[in-house]
């Protein structure tokens, strides 16, 4: 393993914007670093480096590609819009741009496919991975998450359409998410009038905004049941927001948050036996939470492998989610996080730096074992891991962190 501390160190330093000014050859060598604590610089110096291999990035955000064509990315790259405007820059945002670096840092003879979807839209979704799918693509990434695609158990109509597109031909990589603590599930307790006790008898689970962007509350249930979600402003005690259903099945409050208002969301039976409930919060913080069960669509699904995020120690981050995964064990591996870019000073973060360093480093596999099937490549990525916690799988860290071994 590589100092970790003194790495360590010197990721702080670079990511403090304005400080320190990093020259390139301070970058690459932080990339270099990170490599090789992943092992893949041995491959590359036997000329293992994906070739042949193409690689999908299926993201929201590539505002500005063309700019790091030659460096960060590809000289060249096939890109497709499945958004109703058709345009790939439309959101204002470089993370898919941050995603196709880390593959492009892995697997770097891998060709690249970059595409987009209509928010809110699984059908354009699906129909950006069955494009790529189309495109010969053998591996595909995913560091965006859709938590209310899913039925809250890695199951419902999106996912079936999901594993029928991804056939046993298409090795798929998804960032677990960071919603372990913006997330609730477990059954429900009635506390009295029908109101769910999150914590004891506390009906309100506070609700803390990051700014003033839109808010989602997203609710699933076991069939046979039904409930009200109610977001409350505090002091008034009023309802907010805009009730919707969910593709997966369930429904979300959606608001937009004032500077100063305080939120709470509360839970009540309306029809059927008390069930399994799973709440999560996108665009703010929530006061009573559980890890566990926190995997969202699609990493939820087995047609995904999920991929958590780890520290340079090999402690889990505590946003990232946790399994055990209702449909398989969840999840599938972690990677160290935060991944050095060579073109911002602050690095990539989160689980969505991780899902495409399990992408870059099936590239290399596939590249190595071309007649291999994605079970065998992935079976691979799952014996090379390095354990964490206990041999085996467990909730937090799956697998183990990734890891390529010296000879493939």
């Amino acid at each position: 393993m590589l100092q970790t501390s003194r790495f360590l160190i010197v990721l702080a330093l670079v990511s403090v914007g304005g400080n320190v000014r990093a020259d390139d050859e301070q970058l690459l060598r932080l990339r270099s670093r990170h490599l090789t604590l992943l092992g893949v610089e041995k491959w590359h110096e036997k000329g293992m480096r994906g070739q042949g291999v193409r690689v999908a990035i299926l993201d929201s955000g590539f505002r500005g590609y063309r700019q790091y064509l030659g460096t960060a990315l590809p000289k060249t790259v096939l890109t497709q819009s499945f958004r109703q405007d058709r345009d790939l820059e439309a959101k204002d945002s470089q993370h898919g741009i941050l995603c196709a670096e880390v593959v492009h840092a892995i697997a770097p003879d891998a060709e690249l496919i970059l595409a987009n979807w209509e928010p809110d839209t699984p059908e354009s979704f699906l129909r950006a991975v069955k494009w790529a799918k189309d495109q010969h693509a053998q591996v595909l990434s995913c560091s965006v998450v859709m938590p209310g695609w899913s039925d809250g158990r890695g199951g419902g109509p999106v996912h079936q359409k999901l594993s029928r597109i991804v056939g046993d031909d298409l090795l798929c990589c998804a960032s677990a998410g960071n919603i372990a603590q913006r997330h609730w599930a477990g059954t429900f307790r009635d506390i009295g009038n029908g109101w769910h006790g999150w914590s004891g008898l506390r009906r309100d689970n506070r609700l803390t905004p990051w700014d003033r962007s839109p808010v989602s509350v997203e609710l699933t249930c076991l069939p046979g049941s039904e409930y009200d979600l109610v977001v409350i402003e505090e002091r008034s005690g009023g309802t907010v927001g805009e009730v919707g259903t969910l593709p997966g099945g369930g429904v979300s409050v959606r608001f937009r948050p004032e500077e100063t208002k305080q939120y709470s969301v509360r839970l009540r039976l309306v029809k059927g036996p008390p069930s399994a409930v799973r709440m999560v919060v996108l665009g703010a913080g929530v006061e009573f939470s559980t890890m566990t069960g926190s995997i969202s669509f699609p990493a939820d699904g087995n047609a995904m492998l999920a991929v958590g995020a780890v520290n340079y120690e090999g402690r889990r981050s505590g946003y990232s989610s946790c399994g055990p995964g209702a449909v398989c064990l969840k999840p599938d591996f972690v990677a160290p996080v935060p991944f050095p870019s060579i073109w911002r000073l602050q690095p990539f973060a989160g689980t969505s730096a991780a899902a495409p360093q399990a992408a870059g480093i099936a590239a290399l596999w596939v590249g190595a074992h071309p007649d291999w099937t994605p079970l065998e490549i992935a079976n691979a990525m799952r014996k090379s891991c390095r354990d964490l916690i206990t041999p085996g799988h467990d909730i937090e860290t799956g697998f183990g962190q990734l890891s390529v071994p010296a000879k493939p």
